[in-house]
């Protein structure tokens, strides 16, 4: 055999053995790196995150709506594009409209979903429900009983009544709708086994405005940017507003009362909350707003009153070299107006009033105040003068940590905050220190005479 021919040979073998060698190797990197990670995802088409709708047929929903005209015959009916005026009357559900379409109730019409499942489902894009009174879901947490399930783009829903449902008006991946003017109440359960009021998941730039939302769990945003809440009232439910991973949201003159929580940003970055009245925000676990690892939102000309705490911070600003700035608000009457948990500093008060709160500032741990930022707040408690007539005061408003100690880190303590013992504790400190008091912040410049307040339909 000739020499070119063994070589020839040679390198016809290594060219076959070279593929299995690399697809070895790749094998070995896949193991390492873990199943699935050489696998090309530029060419998947996108899924829907939420899982299909899933309405009960009628004959397995309560019998009190079996001889009610289906409303679904209605839509079926009415061509795409077109106004559907719904007569006055009681119709059946479920509900599944999948075409663009106008709905308008002529005067009072019901749609019962006789209580199991879902009673209306709009899956399109476009459409308008106006004037229509909804009732009657299911009380299932695992399938998401709702009374209205939006999941399309750009719709409108106004004026309707939502009523005797676990959840009220659910958006799922649904954008640029508006929420107008509607009534929402869950069914009469413990608060915690409701169902949310008013719930945005996934979905962006929607407007919530002008909404009552009585008797619910809570009105909720998971991974929700750039929605406006404006206007709305939320009595006796758990959170006024909920927000987690939702960035960029606003909350402006809204009005809550007797919740659990007024507005608690949750792993949100952005937005701001502005011109709202938080009050009696109580029980054990009552805060007007709250904040858990947020960071970069404004809190604007908001009152936030007779609260158990009116602003509870735990680890915000959470991003480096960011702020929450609070500006021009009014904590009154609160247990404790403003409580930080963390001692990062970057939270930066300017020309805020505080009157009539049992404490008004409580930094926890031993960290120095001064990492927050205190400038031309109005403190009712403070004790210095304004000879010079400026409106500032001659001297700085500090807040120092004494017995305070006591009730601060012994919850159960705070029965007693303001009983002799603990007053008379606090005095001899004050007056003779036995250890060195806890700087809590400091304002250079504190507003001598407390200012106007200028809110529409502000609470005094």
């Amino acid at each position: 055999m000739s020499l070119l021919h063994r070589l020839t040979l040679l390198a016809a073998a290594v060219a076959l053995a070279l593929p299995a060698a690399q697809a070895r190797d790749s094998d070995d990197e896949d193991q390492a790196r873990g199943p699935g990670s050489g696998a090309d995802f530029s060419t998947a088409p996108r899924v829907d995150v939420h899982k299909p709708v899933q309405l009960i047929p009628l004959y397995l929903r309560d019998k009190r709506i079996h001889g009610l005209q289906p409303f679904q015959e209605l839509v079926d009916k009415a061509p795409e594009g077109s106004v559907l005026k719904v007569p006055a009357g009681h119709y059946s559900g479920p509900v599944h409209l999948k075409k663009r379409l106008t709905i308008e109730g002529e005067g009072e019409v019901v749609i019962d979903g006789g209580d199991k499942g879902t009673v209306f489902v709009l899956e399109t894009n476009e459409a308008t429900l106006r004037n229509l009174t909804i009732t009657g879901s299911g009380e299932s947490h695992d399938s998401d009983d709702t009374c209205l399930n939006i999941r399309g783009h750009g719709n409108l829903v106004e004026n309707l009544n939502i009523a005797d449902c676990l959840f009220g008006i659910d958006l799922k991946q649904a954008d640029h709708n508006i929420v107008r003017n509607n009534k929402v109440r869950s069914k009469d359960f413990e608060l915690g086994v409701r169902g949310d009021g008013i719930r945005l998941w996934y979905s962006h730039d929607n407007l919530i405005e002008n909404n009552l939302v009585t008797d619910t769990r809570d009105m909720v945003a998971w991974y929700s940017h750039r929605n406006i809440y404006r206007g709305n009232e939320g009595r006796r439910s758990r959170y006024s507003i909920h927000f987690m991973f939702a960035n960029d949201n606003i909350v402006e003159n809204n009005r809550f009362y007797d919740n659990a929580v007024g507005v608690y940003f949750m792993y949100m970055e952005g937005g701001a909350a502005r011109g709202n009245i938080i009050s009696h925000a109580t029980g054990a676990t009552g805060m007007g707003l709250g904040f858990k690892e947020s960071s970069d939102i404004l809190l604007e000309n908001n009152e936030v009153i007779y609260c158990a705490v009116g602003v509870g911070s735990d680890l915000s600003p959470f991003q480096p070299d960011t702020t929450i700035r609070f500006v021009n608000n009014r904590f009154a009457f609160n247990g404790i107006a403003i409580q930080l948990t963390s001692e990062l500093g970057g939270n930066e008060m300017y020309g805020n009033t505080f009157e009539g709160n049992l404490t008004d500032m409580y930094q926890a741990g031993r960290g120095e105040g001064v990492k927050n930022k205190w400038e031309g707040n109005y403190f009712d408690t403070y004790q210095g003068f304004d000879r010079d007539e400026d409106g500032a005061g001659d001297t700085p408003h500090e807040e120092y940590a004494y017995a305070d100690r006591i009730w601060m880190e012994i919850p159960n303590a705070r029965f007693f905050k303001t009983s002799p013992v603990l007053e008379l504790l606090d005095f001899l400190e004050r007056l003779a220190p036995f250890s060195t008091p806890d700087l809590q912040a400091r304002d250079e410049k504190p507003l001598y005479i407390k200012p106007e307040r200028r809110i529409e339909g502000s609470a005094s």
